[in-house]
């Protein structure tokens, strides 16, 4: 079905995780904003362990809503943006979870105690669309491929492997920070990737990395900015490459992310300095294209948006252009 016919309410769908959400509160703040903009009651759609929300969203897109508010962490947010890639329906999302990569990313109020103004915005606010990532990936038990949306970033290497020893328990108490120690436990692991890969329609190419990140666009916690050419609507992946050599490397990263990156790229003058440096931070390799495939020669961790996604031997990935309809606050 289509949204809603022209005269006929107009009609949202909440589809929450109940562990990342004040449910209550939620509720509340969804029947003001629905009252006040004159839309019909809202569908709520409870999220689970076994579907984190693709099912609940094609269920809301069956009954045609006009927009699914995202109420959950980055893997509800994902969940629903795969489900609602070329229905034409919005997302809208709300400042919940542990990174909120997506709403970073497109400029969104991050502040959880403007609840009410964020829900607002998914009955108040414009329609903008942005490309969305897919990836198909191969698992070392299985003949079949598995294909997924990413809306941030997919990774492989000690990105997927800090991911993966992430405590959950400390992730619930100190949230990004948590990060911190699975860095840590990460780095501690000396094996280099073996990849064989192909951008666009170029010759195959052999490197080695101790991670590879493909991004929908390039912003994390911490004003880290991974990939600072990345943009959500130009019909380009993002691809860097990591292979930093002992402590003097990784420092080298480090500077070049968050210095580089996260300060000087934000600012003209800054810009200008970078200009003048002429030697690339050789640990760190960027490529841009439409399309990006993989194949490693033993199976790797490997994460989309922040989720880990267990063991793959490779993937093939590809930009699908202005593919997801996100809902943005109407200008004050």
């Amino acid at each position: 079905m289509t949204p809603a016919a022209s005269g006929s309410p107009k009609r949202a769908a909440i589809v929450y995780n109940p562990i990342k959400v004040d449910l209550a509160k939620l509720r509340a703040a969804v029947a003001a904003a629905e009252s006040s903009a004159g839309w019909a009651k809202s569908l709520w759609l409870e999220t689970s362990e076994d579907d984190p929300g693709y099912g609940q969203t094609a269920q809301a897109v069956a009954e045609g809503v006009d927009v699914v508010v995202a109420a959950g962490g980055d893997g509800t947010v994902r969940a629903v943006g795969q489900s609602l890639r070329g229905t034409g329906v919005a997302i809208s999302l709300l400042p919940s979870g542990t990174g909120n990569l997506l709403a970073r990313n497109l400029g969104l109020d991050l502040n959880a105690n403007h609840l009410d103004v964020s829900v607002g915005h998914a009955f108040t606010g414009y329609d903008s669309a942005i490309d969305v990532g897919v990836v198909e990936i191969d698992r070392p038990d299985s003949d079949e491929t598995e294909e997924y949306v990413f809306l941030v970033m997919a990774g492989l290497g000690l990105d997927a492997k800090m991911i993966a020893k992430t405590n959950p328990e400390l992730k619930k108490r100190v949230g990004w920070l948590a990060y911190v120690d699975a860095i840590a436990r990460s780095l501690v692991d000396k094996q280099v990737l073996r990849v064989r890969y192909t951008l666009d329609s170029g010759a195959e190419r052999v490197t080695r990395a101790h991670t590879v990140l493909v991004g929908n666009c390039g912003s994390l916690p911490g004003n880290i900015l991974l990939l600072p050419d990345a943009e959500l609507d130009d019909g380009l992946l993002d691809i860097v490459t990591l292979r930093p050599e002992g402590f003097t490397g990784w420092a080298r990263v480090w500077v070049g992310i968050v210095w580089e990156n996260g300060v000087l790229r934000r600012s003209q003058m800054g810009r200008k300095l970078l200009g003048l440096r002429s030697r690339p931070v050789r640990a760190m390799r960027y490529l841009r294209g439409r399309r990006f495939d993989i194949a490693l020669d033993r199976p790797e961790e490997f994460e989309l948006d922040g989720d880990e996604f267990g063991l793959i031997t490779g993937f093939r990935s590809h930009v699908d252009p202005a593919a997801l309809v996100v809902r943005m606050p109407a200008a004050s």
